[in-house]
């Protein structure tokens, strides 16, 4: 399958340092959680906004290194979102299977009220968090990349390389 004339393995190669950088703050996240340190320091290694912000360092690569268009943007938000949300429901999942807790499913941190599984908690992110994270991600992504594109071309050298391509001539 092709988006943007990309294969998907294409993207997810292309894409690995944003899913190695949101893992990591899960698990630091985690740790930190395990640590019982501060809620403030939580809210630093939050998922959350470890995903936008992966969204829109992809969008300065796609842009930088001339990988694709909008339709790639599309499609690294909805990996980048996708893998952030399985990261947390597998969290949420060890702590049910292993009657435990962790950060993910404290009350500070989770649904109000949920159940003992915490099915609302984890279709909440299967559905809310992959699909609206996925069009907010989508759509800022989509804006920045015409923002880039407008301000830099794809393909502009800046002004030494005219200089240089002009002093030959």
């Amino acid at each position: 399958m092709n988006v943007g004339g990309r294969r998907i393995r294409e993207h997810f190669r292309f894409l690995r340092p944003l899913f190695a950088f949101i893992t990591v703050v899960w698990l630091v996240r985690l740790a930190l959680g395990a640590a019982e340190a501060p809620v403030w320091l939580l809210s630093v290694f939050s998922v959350t906004a470890a995903v936008p912000t992966a969204v829109f360092l992809a969008v300065l690569l796609i842009h930088v290194r001339n990988f694709g268009s909008y339709p790639n943007v599309v499609v690294a938000s909805l990996l980048l979102n996708s893998w952030g949300q399985l990261l947390v429901i597998a969290a949420v999942v060890f702590s049910v299977i292993t009657n435990t807790t962790n950060v993910f499913t404290w009350s500070e941190f989770s649904m109000p009220g949920d159940d003992p599984l915490h099915l609302r908690h984890i279709y909440g992110h299967l559905t809310f968090g992959i699909g609206l994270g996925t069009l907010f991600g989508a759509g800022m992504g989509c804006l920045l990349l015409w923002l880039l594109r407008t301000i830099v071309p794809v393909g502009s050298k800046g002004n030494g390389e005219r200089v240089k391509r002009n002093r030959e001539t």
